[in-house]
């Protein structure tokens, strides 16, 4: 069972500690009540890609990748700065390597504008202009992922990670779809839901996609991914919506903070430099930002790619992020304040609860009020079934504070059930 510290009091950012091997051994937080894999592994950047800053090992390549990425095995990790091209690898294998390999081309595209409505043809000719190739540079490395158009002035949507190598001093430059270019600067980022706001320089009349619903997606629907894999820029691929509320933890930064959320998983091929791009309906809608994959080979060289297993985060979980960081606030997230597990498979004949095992209720918040306990076991959230720690806190990150929600957890057999408002994380 992986135990975690609790959670700071409403009014206080929560601060977490990186994980600590091994498996099986007791280990701090990957969220407000989320656990991290104990192993790590090593991914290789695409070339020009750096690694992702903030994860809890670094290592440096030698040649033209820059900072080499650590993922955290079984995990979905940001993977690279600039997406390691942009995309985050899941993978249960470990392995060291470093890329390197010849320059991508440039590529151009021919798209049917009088396509029939709900074609993979009239969708690209509507989304393609809305989606931008972000590279950045610094003296730690560079690298490239994706970005999707938010005003007809230069507001561009993409992952924390791709932009995050820029924080000290770097630069990010931004190539449109129509083959110009313009230097960026970075409004704000969010960590904890892997969120990034830039703002081209200099631009006017751009083509800002249509913000859709994540909420109306349903298993098996069409989607479309567009982006730049291995800085192959406006790549078009398509598939359908694999899973819902799939809860991706892709590890921890620096300073402790998880990103855990209630991903959307694909099939629609995603792969390194993806990282930022657009997750689309047939109706040429955005409904979700393609953050992270995983993949079936070794965590090692070019292996890491695309076996239909993709993830994007919502766009209902983030825009409201979004809209903050745009007006230069600091991103707020909404908590239960406690600590959780998972809870224990049974033992000894033993009947278990499924679900996300308290650990430790902080004085004054939304759960003690609650009358939430040590030991407890949360089993929904809402219709949410609540599988482990990872489940909750990506459920819990699907709303905003304030609202209300009501909670079942279990406590010796007993079945409670409470309506409660949820904390604010804001400082």
């Amino acid at each position: 069972m992986t135990e975690l510290p609790p959670q700071q009091p409403s009014g206080t950012p929560p601060q977490w500690t990186p994980p600590a091997p091994p498996a099986g051994s007791t280990q701090p937080p990957a969220g407000p009540f989320a656990a991290p894999p104990a192993q790590t592994s090593v991914m290789p950047a695409v070339p020009g890609a750096p690694g992702t800053p903030g994860t809890p090992t670094k290592k440096r390549a030698i040649g033209r990748t820059g900072l080499v990425a650590a993922v955290l095995a079984g995990a979905l990790v940001a993977g690279g700065t600039a997406g390691v091209g942009g995309a985050a690898i899941y993978d249960a294998l470990a392995g060291d390597g470093s890329s390197g390999g010849a320059h991508t081309p440039a590529t151009s595209q021919v798209v049917d504008a009088k396509a029939p409505e709900g074609s993979i043809e009239k969708v690209s000719a509507k989304v393609l202009p809305s989606v931008v190739k972000i590279e950045v540079t610094s003296q730690q490395g560079s690298g490239s992922g994706s970005g999707v158009v938010i005003s007809s002035d230069g507001t561009i949507l993409t992952n924390n990670h791709v932009v995050e190598l820029a924080a000290n001093g770097g630069t990010v430059t931004v190539d449109f779809n129509d083959g110009t270019k313009a230097s960026a600067e970075v409004l704000g980022t969010d960590p904890l839901t892997d969120t990034a706001v830039i703002k081209a320089k200099g631009v006017s009349g751009l083509t800002p996609i249509t913000i859709g619903k994540s909420a109306n997606l349903t298993v098996g629907q069409s989607v479309v991914a567009i982006g730049s894999p291995f800085g192959l820029d406006s790549t078009v691929t398509t598939g359908i919506v694999s899973a819902l509320d799939r809860p991706v933890n892709v590890g921890v930064d620096q300073n402790g903070a998880a990103t855990v959320y209630p991903a959307v998983q694909t099939d629609a091929a995603i792969n390194p430099g993806n990282s930022g791009g657009a997750l689309v309906d047939l109706n040429g809608n955005l409904v979700g930002i393609n953050a992270s994959i995983r993949s079936g080979g070794g965590a090692s060289s070019e292996d890491a790619g695309s076996i239909g297993i993709g993830f994007a985060i919502p766009i209902d979980e983030i825009y409201p992020i979004v809209e903050q960081l745009e007006k230069g606030e600091q991103a707020t997230h909404a908590q239960f304040g406690i600590s959780v597990s998972d809870a224990p498979e049974a033992q000894n004949g033993q009947t278990s609860v499924t679900g996300a095992l308290v650990q430790e209720v902080t004085q004054g918040s939304t759960a003690q009020k609650a009358g939430l306990e040590k030991g407890d076991v949360i089993t929904k959230v809402d219709d949410h079934v609540i599988t482990g720690s990872d489940s909750l806190v990506a459920t819990v990150r699907s709303y905003r504070p304030n609202d209300e929600v009501e909670v079942t957890w279990s406590r010796n057999g007993d079945v409670h059930t409470e309506k409660v408002t949820l904390d604010s994380d804001a400082s």
